[in-house]
């Protein structure tokens, strides 16, 4: 017979619960404090990628005339989060990694692809 004295089980799992808790937290630290430390590199590698993939596009585009699906096919391995579109008009290739990186590229007559810099890019 229970009396209102008696313990429950479900207070004895607790400080399995708070290890638990506490290596997740000390996980999210870590994580956190690695991506504080490699901010600069993961920022400037996704400019890298962006710029490689606007420029490469731009000249499968507008040098050798293939369309876009095409040229979607010439990214190497590792630049699949690099979104590309296109801008016909002015011969404009665009490149991003969703919020790191920006790149255009833009045919300039018998200069083929250039890359434009970032005064340029905010002029548009």
């Amino acid at each position: 017979m229970a009396t209102a004295t008696s313990k429950t089980g479900p207070k004895a799992r607790q400080p399995r619960f708070k290890t638990l808790k506490t290596i997740v937290a000390a996980l999210a630290v870590i994580a956190v404090l690695w991506l504080v430390w490699n901010w600069n590199s993961i920022k400037g590698q996704a400019r890298l990628g962006a710029a490689y993939g606007a420029h490469i596009t731009c000249s499968c585009r507008y040098i050798e005339g293939r369309d876009m699906a095409s040229c979607e096919t010439d990214k190497e391995k590792g630049l699949e989060i690099v979104r590309l579109s296109d801008d016909p008009e002015n011969k404009r290739i665009y490149a991003s990694v969703p919020f790191l990186a920006e790149a255009v590229a833009e045919r300039r007559g018998a200069n083929g692809c250039i890359q434009l810099n970032q005064a340029e890019i905010d002029a548009l």
